[in-house]
C-alpha cells in the first residue's frame, strides 16, 4: 500500500520549474527538395526566473514540441543578467537600435506597470520589471522585436548604490604653533569704524589770510 501511495504523491506533485517559458512564435517553415516539400515548424521560446535572469532561443524540428525544446535549451545557454532596482524598474533609460527595430525603454514609477506590448512584454514580464515605460520604433517583426529588447537589457549598467560625488574644496590645516606666535589683532566689524568716524569732530581747515590786490596797493602809493 505505501509503494502506492508514493506513487500517487509523485504523480500529483508537479516539478518546479527553474525557468517559466513563454512561446513567442511558432512559425511553419517548408523547404522544397526533389520529392516535394517538407514541413518543419521553427518555434521562438523566452525563458526567465523573473529575478533578472532572461533569455531567449529558436528549435527547428518536425514537430512543435522538439522545436519548442531546441529552442529552450538554446535559451538557457543564452541567459543574460538584467539590473533591476528597488521600484523593480530598469536604472536607466535605453536606446537601441537593432537591424531594422529601435527599441526605447525608460524607468518609471511604482505602480505603474509595464507599458509595453508584443514580445518586449513577455520577456519584461520574465525578467521580473514590473514598472517600466517602452516604445517600439521601427519593425513589428517578432523575432527582430524580440533580439533587439534583450540588446537594450543587456546594454544596461547597475547603479552604485554608494556612489556620490563630494565637490567640497578641502580647506588647508592651520598650524597651531604659527597662530600661537603671532599677536592676537581684533579686526574691528565695518559698521563700528563708521561710528568712530562719525562721532570725532571734524577738524577745520586753517582759513588763508587775504592779500591784498597788488593794483590797489600801486594806487595807494602814488596818491
Amino acid at each position: 500500500m505505501s509503494k502506492k501511495n508514493l506513487r500517487k504523491a509523485k504523480g500529483q506533485v508537479k516539478e518546479q520549474k527553474e525557468f517559466e517559458e513563454e512561446v513567442l512564435q511558432i512559425d511553419r517553415v517548408t523547404r522544397v527538395v526533389k520529392g516535394g516539400r517538407r514541413l518543419r515548424f521553427r518555434c521562438t521560446v523566452a525563458i526567465g526566473d523573473k529575478k533578472g535572469r532572461v533569455g531567449i532561443g529558436i528549435g527547428k524540428a518536425s514537430e512543435v514540441v522538439g522545436g519548442i525544446k531546441k529552442a529552450v535549451t538554446k535559451a538557457k545557454k543564452d541567459l543574460i543578467k538584467v539590473p533591476i532596482t528597488k521600484g523593480d524598474t530598469i536604472p536607466h533609460a535605453v536606446n537601441v537600435k537593432y537591424k531594422a527595430a529601435r527599441m526605447l525603454i525608460m524607468p518609471a514609477s511604482p505602480g505603474t506597470g509595464v507599458i509595453a506590448g508584443g514580445s518586449l512584454r513577455k520577456i519584461l514580464n520574465l525578467a521580473g520589471i514590473k514598472n517600466v515605460l517602452s516604445k517600439n520604433i521601427g519593425s513589428r517583426n517578432t523575432l527582430v522585436t524580440a533580439q533587439a529588447s534583450i540588446k537594450a537589457l543587456q546594454s544596461l549598467r547597475p547603479v552604485r548604490e554608494n556612489y556620490k560625488k563630494d565637490f567640497k574644496k578641502e580647506e588647508p590645516k592651520k598650524d597651531p604653533s604659527a597662530i600661537s606666535d603671532q599677536p592676537s589683532v581684533k579686526e574691528k566689524a565695518p559698521n563700528e569704524k563708521v561710528m568712530e568716524e562719525k562721532a570725532q569732530p571734524k577738524k577745520e581747515a586753517p582759513q588763508k589770510k587775504e592779500e591784498p590786490n597788488k593794483a590797489e596797493a600801486k594806487k595807494e602809493d602814488k596818491s
